[in-house]
């Protein structure tokens, strides 16, 4: 059985660098990092992930957009952010996962595998 495969989108590269590692760690493949919305697209359009941890301020914009193609295509979406409350991200994006940023190592491959369980 192949490895489930995490997209990342994240613009600070210390936080995506130490995400990516943690998730890879934890025995997924991964994605990424990608920096802007339209890499993370791209990504995404050449393989469909089974999870995305999305940073809602890339460098692009707001992450929304992203977020609404992946929840169209089924992908479960986990969004963390320092800049936005849970509530803020909550208001724009309804029953989506969110994360505070900083997240512990431990809590960000928990969520990761419950939203994995849930898909």
């Amino acid at each position: 059985m192949p490895q489930p495969c995490v997209l990342v989108a994240e613009d600070a590269w210390s936080i995506a660098a130490d995400l990516c590692k943690t998730v890879e760690e934890a025995g997924f493949h991964v994605e990424g990092p990608h920096c802007d919305i339209s890499s993370a697209m791209l990504a995404f359009e050449k393989h469909r992930p089974d999870v995305a941890i999305l940073d809602v301020q890339l460098d692009e914009g707001t992450a929304y957009a992203l977020a609404r193609k992946l929840a169209d295509e089924q992908v479960p979406i986990i969004l963390h952010s320092w800049r936005y409350t849970n509530d803020e991200v909550l208001d724009k994006f309804p029953g989506v996962t969110t994360m505070a940023r900083p997240c512990p190592p431990a809590q960000m491959i928990a969520t990761v595998n419950q939203v994995l369980r849930i898909a």
